[in-house]
């Protein structure tokens, strides 16, 4: 019997609350992806989940001290994020998940956010939506805001109506941000949410409210999962092959670890995947 040698670990450090990490299903296709191209070049993702930026900083650290993981995967990067310059500081090899302007001469996997979201307004204007909403994530994340700031252009750009949320990216804030929309003085007759969770949130409060999907409201989620499609009625979603941008990025690490190339990786484009929840808005009667 042949012994093989243990894998090196790939750290992928994860600021979330415990019980969202465990509920959302992107992480897990993404992970996923990533062992599907490491494990046979002998490496495996070591995976810290952490409850603020202090305790992932304080990670890199001790990653790089102890020689604890060859590479690291930088994944939700905020604004003005100082994580890139810190782990080059370190000596650490890393990709970034995002934008190649905000990598800091890392290779970068990028996902198009620009485009998805314009395609995502236009797909809801087409239906006849004139007030639409984005229920984003946190308000820090690089990611929230290029798709912030393409959402407001586009519903200039098209004569929509803008309002603007933001959750947590859990089912929770998902309906509590749908219930402000409703109580909204002019309500919004379509949303786009940033993840399955909250679009299921949203839908539980829908149900609630006594509001019909689509016809009283559509609801198009960022993300595609099982759980879209198993909801009722099911969710039309901005879908990404979550397990090719783990693949793309476990190609990126292992070259960086290797050849220390700068490279970015563009991930294949997205699909907006219609289904039951997005539809025309009824029309207004007056009298």
């Amino acid at each position: 019997m042949t012994d093989h040698p243990p894998l090196r670990p790939i750290g992928l450090a994860l600021v979330r609350a415990t019980e969202i990490m465990g509920a959302e299903p992107y992480f897990h296709e993404f992970i996923a992806g990533i062992e599907q191209v490491v494990r046979p070049a002998g490496y495996s993702v070591l995976l810290n989940v952490l409850p603020n930026s202090t305790a992932e900083v304080a990670t890199y650290r001790r990653w790089s001290a102890d020689g604890e993981v060859s590479g690291v995967i930088l994944v939700d990067l905020a604004i003005d994020d100082p994580r890139p310059q810190l782990v080059r500081s370190l000596g650490l090899p890393a990709i970034v998940v995002g934008p190649p302007s905000a990598a800091s001469g890392f290779r970068a996997v990028w996902t198009n956010d620009d485009i998805a979201m314009r395609d995502a307004v236009e797909y809801l204007a087409r239906l006849g939506h004139t007030r639409i909403a984005h229920v984003g994530g946190p308000d820090t994340l690089l990611h929230t805001r290029i798709r912030r700031d393409v959402f407001l252009r586009e519903c200039e750009r098209l004569g929509i109506e803008p309002v603007a949320q933001n959750g947590d990216y859990s089912r929770v804030s998902g309906e509590r941000c749908m219930r402000t929309l409703c109580a909204h003085r002019e309500q919004p007759t379509a949303a786009i949410l940033d993840n399955d969770l909250m679009a299921l949130g949203a839908l539980d409060a829908a149900r609630e409210l006594g509001i019909s999907v689509p016809g009283g409201f559509s609801l198009l989620a960022w993300d595609d999962s099982a759980q879209c499609q198993l909801s009722e009625p099911p969710l039309s979603a901005v879908s990404h092959d979550v397990q090719v941008i783990g693949m793309l990025t476990g190609q990126g690490i292992l070259a960086e670890i290797v050849l220390a190339s700068a490279q970015s990786i563009a991930s294949p484009p997205v699909v907006i995947i219609t289904r039951e929840s997005t539809g025309a808005p009824l029309p207004v009667i007056t009298t």
